[in-house]
């Protein structure tokens, strides 16, 4: 009997390697090292009375793993473009380039390449649709700071479907001569959904033709007119907010009606933000957001499991992440009282000094106590608690330095407290930028198992042609 059972495994395991591959999910977490994923496992075993142990996310279940280097082909610390780039064509080039080698020779990613064999493509992303890792999938250019152009080459692309936050700047630089981002798109055949009520209704409707492409941002809300750089940080979202898993759920229909096969894009990319700012809590916090919409990939997966691949990595690692600064503890049940983001106790510190000439340091206090848990659940020393003290005069009179990190300028007292948090959970940064530390790979489905051992980045993309052909 026991020889039956293994004949039979055998025989279906050689039957699902010969089936063929028409589903690809591609999850990239922006500066997601490994320190990022163990952290965020760790954090919610404390949160749930298990300091001790693991509450794993779905990818670190999947049954392949290994690691990758992440190095450009201009220095040994890459950034986002060089990176994307490589994650999406499996050629190096150098920092700041983007969709195109050291050489300025035009490269062809996995999704373009995938679309012109008939593949449905959908490219999805936490920030804007025309930052560097979404658009190392589509676009061209010298500089990932030239974002109109890399605008333009969206609509260009001809991708089925595009999710995110919106474009960065979507007018141009010239009014009277550059036009709108979204109208081009629109002229190029795409329908905008502004949130996923309105992406949802299209779908259950015959207003969307079958010709039509999709791209879903989220609504305008209170993050003013720059409302297309990012989504809400999950710690700091509110009920409405489009989500990840949001934007996955809506582009599998979507593009399932299309196609018969699809490739997906589905990038994490605040957990770079997060970690630019040094911010432990809320860095974890959008690992659990990436995995829930992994968990929308899996549900699909586990319907297709012999016709889908999923893979995930990162572009780099973040901040120089370290689970522990001091003694042989950790003490990560100290972030649950964290209860925002550093962008957004920066912005109340900002509010609370621009409405009120020398505001009190009672109300100082509130704000920290509110928000990260200060001396009600936190204990700060009299030595912690002066140097607090001195930043609030500091700023008072309009003096002391804030930190700038690379997409907020950090309130100092803001930064402070967040520091001071982190401290506290014995939690170490070494760096606001990018570290040369290796990025994790994970896998699952027909062909998952070649992602095993270490690799370089160059080989990720390779590895996913090899399985699906």
């Amino acid at each position: 009997m026991k020889r039956i059972i293994c004949v039979f495994c055998s025989v279906f395991f050689v039957l699902c390697s010969f089936a063929e591959i028409k589903y690809v999910f591609y999850f990239i977490g922006d500066g997601m090292g490994a320190n990022q994923v163990l952290g965020a496992e760790m954090y919610r075993s404390a949160l749930q009375g298990e300091p001790l142990g693991r509450v794993q996310t779905l990818m670190t279940t999947f049954p392949y793993s290994g690691h990758a280097s992440s190095y450009s082909k201009s220095n040994g610390i890459t950034d986002s473009a060089a990176a994307g780039t490589c994650l999406a064509t499996g050629s190096k080039t150098k920092n700041g380039m983007l969709g195109l080698g050291a050489d300025s020779t035009r490269l062809t990613s996995i999704a373009e390449e995938l679309k012109a064999q008939g593949w449905g493509v959908g490219i999805m992303t936490t920030v804007a649709i025309d930052h560097a890792t979404p658009g190392a999938f589509y676009a061209h250019v010298p500089k990932r700071s030239q974002y109109y152009k890399i605008g333009q080459q969206l609509s260009e692309s001809h991708f089925d479907f595009f999710g995110g936050a919106g474009f960065h700047h979507p007018q141009g630089k010239h009014d009277d001569k550059d036009v709108n981002l979204y109208r081009l798109a629109e002229q190029n055949g795409y329908v905008i959904a502004h949130g996923y009520d309105e992406a949802q209704y299209l779908l259950a409707s015959d207003e969307l033709k079958t010709e039509e492409k999709l791209i879903l941002v989220q609504k305008d809300d209170d993050q003013g007119p720059k409302h297309g750089d990012n989504l809400h940080y999950a710690i700091d979202r509110k009920e409405g907010d489009l989500t990840l898993a949001q934007i996955v759920s809506t582009a599998i229909p979507f593009l399932e009606a299309r196609h018969d096969r699809f490739f997906m894009m589905v990038e994490g990319g605040m957990i770079d933000y997060a970690c630019h700012g040094d911010d432990a809590a809320t860095a974890f916090g959008e690992v659990w957001d990436m995995d829930e919409a992994m968990h929308v990939a899996y549900a699909f997966y586990e319907a297709h499991p012999d016709e889908t691949l999923i893979v995930v990595t990162a572009d780099h690692e973040t901040g120089g992440l370290a689970l522990g600064n001091s003694d042989y503890t950790l003490h990560l049940d100290q972030l649950q009282y964290q209860k925002c983001s550093s962008w957004v106790l920066s912005d109340l510190f900002a509010t609370l000094f621009d409405s009120k000439k020398k505001p009190s340091w009672d109300e100082v206090q509130t704000i920290f106590r509110e928000n990260l848990g200060f001396w009600d659940q936190v204990k700060i020393s009299a030595d912690e608690e002066k140097e607090l003290k001195a930043l609030y005069k500091a700023a008072c009179k309009k003096k002391g330095k804030d930190t700038k990190t690379m997409y907020k300028t950090i309130n100092q007292l803001s930064g402070a407290g967040i520091a001071l948090l982190d401290k506290k959970a014995h939690i170490g940064w070494t760096t606001y930028a990018h570290s040369a530390h290796a990025v994790p790979i994970f896998a699952i489905g027909n062909g998952a198992e070649i992602f095993s051992g270490w690799h370089d980045n160059t080989e990720i993309v390779p590895l996913i042609r090899k399985a699906i052909h």
